[in-house]
């Protein structure tokens, strides 16, 4: 039977489609359909559970509709959008919630930084028509490297600028690692546990702005578009309702579309880190389970529940969560 959260899509480069998705049973027959779009050449790959469209008109999104031989179907959005400066760019749109509801494709989104985009990456951030634009980075960040964002119905941009590690001893310690790739990883899950429980008035006032404005379309990024934004998408996800597993597979999307090898010598220039080993770095980039789960742990060790972290933490109470739901929900 098709899974329904586990249908991805994503354009390549080549501007061809690469539709994936996931069956209880490896012997299920699936078919997709390119949903109002001209005629096109697929080719499908059963044993990678995965097909690929050539032809498609490049300058619209397209949607899909995935179905298996039950009868069991998936009407789904390209979930990576392909811009050539920013890779890590997604509609985190379109899952289920536990309550059978689903969240809306086209409001969502995360990304890492959009310094580096093109007048084409531009043109088409432009045709999101987003309201809001989240930029966690640090301010010296966003002021060495400011985002590219359309000139014609720009998006308000709302500077949360989030620390690693809450303040600077992140980059004070940095100093003191020369080789221990464990060192590193475990100050990734400080990190994160950081996330949760010290920035509580960043994130609630990520939540205080969606609400602020009516069906807002809105996007969340840093640098990378994996830590600071990846417990944001987390923790908007979970107050849709959207199961834990459900949000984890999300957050590990990004190891398909961020290569951490790449980004080790610009690391090492940003954060003067040129003493570092290659190994030790590397736990910096990479995105790991442990990662989100530290952070949800800890709200966990704290709060009865998601929502009384959402109401006591975030100032996002019953209401908050009706409208959201209300808004962002189908």
């Amino acid at each position: 039977m098709l899974i329904a959260d586990a249908v991805h899509i994503w354009r390549e480069p080549d501007g061809d489609y690469h539709v994936e998705w996931r069956t209880t049973d490896g012997k299920v027959e699936v078919t997709v359909e390119p949903m109002d779009a001209s005629p096109s050449e697929a080719t499908y790959c059963p044993d990678t559970e995965s097909a690929r469209f050539s032809g498609l008109e490049p300058a619209r999104r397209h949607r899909f509709l995935v179905r298996d031989d039950f009868g069991n179907e998936v009407l789904a959005g390209e979930r990576r959008i392909h811009l050539e400066g920013s890779p890590n760019f997604r509609d985190f749109g379109g899952y289920s919630t536990a309550a059978g509801q689903r969240v809306k494709w086209g409001y969502l989104f995360r990304s890492g930084q959009l310094s580096a985009l093109s007048d084409a990456d531009v043109a088409q951030l432009e045709a999101l028509e987003l309201d809001l634009v989240f930029d966690f980075r640090r301010e010296e960040e966003q002021e060495l490297e400011p985002s590219r964002l359309p000139g014609s119905r720009a998006p308000r941009v709302v500077s949360l600028p989030i620390i690693p590690g809450s303040n600077s001893r992140f980059f004070e310690e940095a100093e003191g690692h020369t080789g221990d790739r464990q060192a590193m990883f475990d100050f990734m899950l400080e990190i994160n546990s950081d996330f949760a429980l010290a920035q509580t008035q960043t994130y609630g006032r990520m939540f205080e702005e969606i609400l602020a404005r009516q069906d807002a379309r809105f996007l969340v990024h840093c640098a990378a578009g994996k830590d600071r934004t990846g417990f944001a998408a987390a923790i908007i996800l979970l107050a849709l309702g959207v199961p834990r597993e459900v949000v984890m597979s999300d957050y590990l999307l990004t190891s398909r579309f961020f290569e951490p090898a790449e980004q080790v010598e610009r690391l090492r220039r940003k954060y003067q880190m040129e003493h570092m080993a290659w190994d030790a770095i590397l736990p910096m980039l990479e995105v790991h389970e442990d990662y989100l789960l530290q952070a949800l742990n800890a709200i966990d060790a704290q709060y009865p529940s998601v929502e009384d972290y959402l109401a006591d933490a975030l100032a996002v109470g019953p209401a908050e969560l009706a409208e959201l739901r209300g808004r962002y929900l189908e």
